[in-house]
C-alpha cells in the first residue's frame, strides 16, 4: 500500500515507550495494527534504517516459497530441533516464543542456497548466516563483538552465527535489545491477540528484523499457525503397538 493512504493508521510516538503511545482515531476504532503510518515509517527508519515495502515480483516469488508443501514440512522438522533453545532463550528475555519460531521459520524457508556453508560464509560472499539470517552487526549491537575486530575475531563470529543453536540466542537477544530500545514492556509476554498495542509492538519487532513492509504481516500469520503452535506447546505421545 503506498505510505499515502496510510493516513488512517495509528500515529505511533515511540517515546517514552510503544505500548502506551499508539493513538487510534475516533473514526477508527479497530485498525489495523500491521500499517505503519507515514510518521511511523519515517521515525523508524530515522533510528533503525529499515526501508519499506519488498519489490511485488519479489513479494510473489517469497508466497510462491512458502505454498511449496514439501520445503514447508522439512522446515518444521528442522525447526523441532530448536524448539527447547526457543523456549528457553524466550523465557529467559520474556520474548514471545512464537515470534521467535515465525521468524526462524520464515527465514529457514527462503534462505539462499549454500549461504550456510562454512566455506560460503567465511568468504564473506554473505551478509547474514544461520536459521534467523543474522550479520555481524548484531553481534556488535550486542556487545559480543567489536567494530574494529581482528579477522580472527570475525571468524570466530561467522562460527557463532553459523551454529543454530547460538544464532537462536542471538535472534531472541536482538529482540530484547529492540524491545529495550522501543521501550516496550518487559516484564510480561507480549500476545498478538489480548490487545491490538502488543500486536502493533510485535508486528515493529518482525519489522525491524527484516527491514521490509510486507514482513510483520507474514510474521504475525505464522504465529497463528498450528503447526507452529503444536511444534513449541504440543506433545507428542509413543504409538502403541497394535499387539497390545
Amino acid at each position: 500500500m503506498p505510505l499515502g493512504q496510510l493516513h488512517d493508521a495509528p500515529t505511533l510516538v515511540l517515546q517514552p515507550g510503544l505500548s502506551d503511545s499508539v493513538y487510534y482515531p475516533e473514526d477508527n476504532p479497530n485498525p489495523d495494527p500491521l500499517q505503519f503510518s507515514p510518521s511511523e515509517l519515517q521515525e523508524l527508519q530515522r533510528r533503525f534504517g529499515v526501508h519499506g515495502p519488498q519489490p511485488q515480483l519479489a513479494q510473489l516469488f517469497t508466497e510462491g516459497i512458502d505454498q511449496f508443501e514439501p520445503l514447508r514440512n522439512h522446515t518444521l522438522a528442522r525447526l523441532e530441533d530448536l524448539r527447547p533453545v526457543i523456549l528457553s532463550a524466550s523465557a529467559q528475555h520474556r520474548i514471545n516464543p512464537l515470534l521467535v519460531a515465525a521468524v526462524l521459520f520464515d527465514e529457514m524457508r527462503h534462505a539462499k542456497p549454500g549461504e550456510d556453508l562454512p566455506i560460503a560464509a567465511h568468504s564473506g560472499l554473505f551478509s547474514t548466516h544461520g536459521p534467523a539470517q543474522l550479520g555481524l552487526g548484531e553481534m556488535v549491537h550486542q556487545g559480543l563483538l567489536s567494530p574494529d575486530a581482528s579477522p580472527e575475531e570475525v571468524m570466530e563470529a561467522r562460527r557463532q552465527l553459523l551454529d543454530p543453536q547460538q544464532n537462536v540466542v542471538l535472534l531472541v537477544g536482538k529482540f530484547t535489545r529492540l524491545s529495550e530500545a522501543l521501550g516496550l514492556p518487559r516484564d510480561r509476554v507480549l500476545q498478538a491477540s489480548a490487545d491490538p498495542r502488543d500486536a502493533k509492538a510485535l508486528a515493529t519487532l518482525a519489522y525491524l528484523h527484516n527491514g521490509k513492509l510486507d514482513y510483520p504481516r507474514r510474521i504475525l500469520r505464522s504465529m497463528q499457525d498450528p503447526a507452529l503452535h503444536a511444534l513449541l506447546y504440543g506433545s507428542r505421545r509413543p504409538a502403541l503397538s497394535p499387539l497390545i
